[in-house]
């Protein structure tokens, strides 16, 4: 059979008293090595007085180092004072540039809508010089050739005006001026009575539909008698 060993009561007082020792004995190897490191220390470089001397330069050094410190960030918040005000600097760069995109994209849109004008009255020019022309939009049938030809030059006028509201040429009060002047003409009053129902349809917000309601109240006021004296 096999024995079976047990540790015995004397046995546990015998290793703890071997581990007592040995922690003293590397405890008291430490004190004295430390002794040792601390007078070797001394005689390199001082005596304690030495030391207190030198703790109290490296206090000294502490607080100028603390002065630094404060300074440091006093230019940390200066720094990023000046880069908060470059980022509004350049976020008012960026605002400039847009407005300017955007006056850029008015001017080819006016650009673009000057172009459409001027093809207009190209195709209008041509349908005066040959009335047959003027059938294919058949805007004014069964019109003798003078009244298709004045009713074709007051379509333009009207679109001048129109186009002149839009570029802020003309005011609406005095747009309003020289409808009533226009609808004082029997040939522009012709060609009113028989365009004003296609017109009618155009939406209200729209330059054409805006210049219509302008010259329905000038033909109103005409009627009504407020038409001013010219000058």
């Amino acid at each position: 059979m096999t024995r079976q060993h047990r540790w015995r009561p004397a046995t546990w007082i015998a290793w703890a008293a071997a581990a007592a020792a040995g922690i003293a004995l590397v405890g008291g190897a430490s004190i004295v090595i430390s002794g040792w490191l601390i007078r070797g220390v001394e005689a390199a470089n001082g005596d304690r007085h030495v030391a207190q001397e030198r703790s109290s330069l490296g206090d000294y050094f502490g607080g100028v180092s603390a002065v630094f410190s404060g300074i440091a960030l006093l230019l940390l918040i200066a720094t990023l004072l000046v880069q908060q005000r470059e980022l509004r600097l350049q976020r008012h760069e960026l605002a400039l540039q847009r407005a300017e995109l955007g006056a850029a994209r008015d001017e080819l849109r006016r650009s673009a809508e000057a172009d459409m004008r001027a093809l207009h009255v190209q195709l209008t020019q041509m349908a005066m010089e040959d009335p047959s022309l003027a059938h294919v939009w058949n805007d004014y049938p069964d019109s003798p050739s003078p009244v298709l030809r004045q009713n074709l030059y007051a379509n333009l006028t009207f679109s001048h005006y129109v186009l002149a509201l839009s570029w802020g040429s003309y005011t609406e009060a005095e747009l309003l001026i020289h409808a009533k002047d226009l609808l004082g003409s029997t040939a522009f009053r012709r060609y009113w009575d028989a365009a004003r129902a296609r017109k009618a349809e155009l939406p209200p917000e729209s330059p054409e539909g805006r210049v219509f309601r302008l010259f329905e109240q000038a033909l109103a006021e005409r009627r009504g008698g407020t038409t001013p004296p010219r000058a």
